[in-house]
């Protein structure tokens, strides 16, 4: 009778010291994905910030001190202050820009390609300044059209890139957790609507 309550525990041991890592890994498992689903909501929610302000300053121009337009300027301070569990340091890259039909810079069909030319700003976090600044890209505003029921009223699109990095390293260093989102500019008055008749 001795001799089974001693195999007993034994298996039971036995049977432990093999489920416990594979039950460990499930739990951590979860953990990581409940962060990365964090991480990613959280960048979502700043791209629509950022894009809700950018629609809505079509005609407000490029102040004559700067170098970028204020709807692009405005754009990031709106991720800066919208708030997220992740750090602004781990922020790759913010693109604001003139979007094509598909939500992309012109006339590009992604964004993987993260250089800004024309109608493109791109940000990068600055940890020096404790901002967003400039890194490339130029944007002439006062070509944007905004017309009512135009068929070529134009969109802005947001679009930026944070690394989320693993707590266990499990699954490796990191992830990057991309956000792209795309609205058209709000109208502007009819007599300042077209292209070259605004700021």
């Amino acid at each position: 009778m001795a001799r089974r309550q001693r195999s007993e525990r034994g298996a039971v041991a036995v049977e432990a010291a093999l489920v416990t890592p594979l039950l460990m890994l499930l739990v951590f498992g979860i953990i990581e994905m409940s962060l990365l689903m964090r991480d990613a909501s959280g960048v979502t929610n700043q791209v629509r910030a950022a894009a809700r302000i950018a629609a809505t300053e079509a005609g407000a121009g490029t102040p004559v001190s700067a170098t970028t337009p204020t709807l692009a300027d405005d754009a990031v301070n709106a991720i800066q202050n919208a708030g997220s569990s992740m750090p602004l340091s781990s922020v790759n890259w913010v693109l604001v820009y003139q979007a094509n039909q598909y939500g992309y810079p012109l006339p590009a069909t992604n964004t993987s390609s993260v250089t800004c030319t024309t109608n493109c700003i791109k940000y990068v976090w600055s940890a020096a300044s404790n901002k967003f600044i400039k890194s490339s890209g130029s944007w002439a505003t006062s070509t944007i059209n905004a017309c009512v029921n135009d068929p070529n009223r134009q969109s802005v699109g947001v679009a930026m890139s944070a690394k989320h990095t693993w707590v266990t390293g499990l699954f490796g260093a990191g992830v990057d957790v991309p956000a792209r989102l795309m609205m058209q500019f709000e109208p502007l008055p009819a007599t300042t609507c077209a292209s070259g008749n605004h700021p």
